[in-house]
């Protein structure tokens, strides 16, 4: 098995910033994929940000210019760095993670439990 367990969330001011955090663990061959979304009530999950090996990070239009996503691959970690902050970016973030535990097994999805970001006004 493989665990996602994010950290970093929590209660900010409209502008403000939140950087989370989400580590992988377990038996890993190799994480091909790690990304965020994010849900919000009354709302289908969204992607956030993801950043597949070997080629640059990709953005949902309401976080570009103000979210930037890194990996540590070291250390099977990914990032969201938050700034400039919104109302609307409220919602539950989850972490997504493609993983390939062994070279000859598929690539498998793997998600966190998420965390609670809330931005007031």
């Amino acid at each position: 098995q493989v665990q996602l367990v994010e950290s970093g969330g929590g209660l900010v001011q409209a502008g403000g910033s939140l950087r989370l955090s989400c580590a992988a663990s377990g038996r890993i061959f190799r994480i091909n994929a790690m990304g965020w979304y994010r849900q919000s009530p009354g709302k289908q999950r969204e992607l956030v940000a993801t950043v597949i090996s070997g080629r640059s990070a990709d953005y949902a239009d309401s976080a570009k210019g103000r979210f930037t996503i890194s990996r540590d691959n070291a250390n099977n970690t990914v990032y969201l760095q938050m700034n400039s902050l919104k109302p609307e970016d409220t919602a539950v973030y989850y972490c997504h993670a493609k993983v390939k535990r062994r070279a000859y097994y598929v690539e498998e999805a793997y998600w966190g439990q998420g965390t609670q970001v809330t931005v007031s006004s």
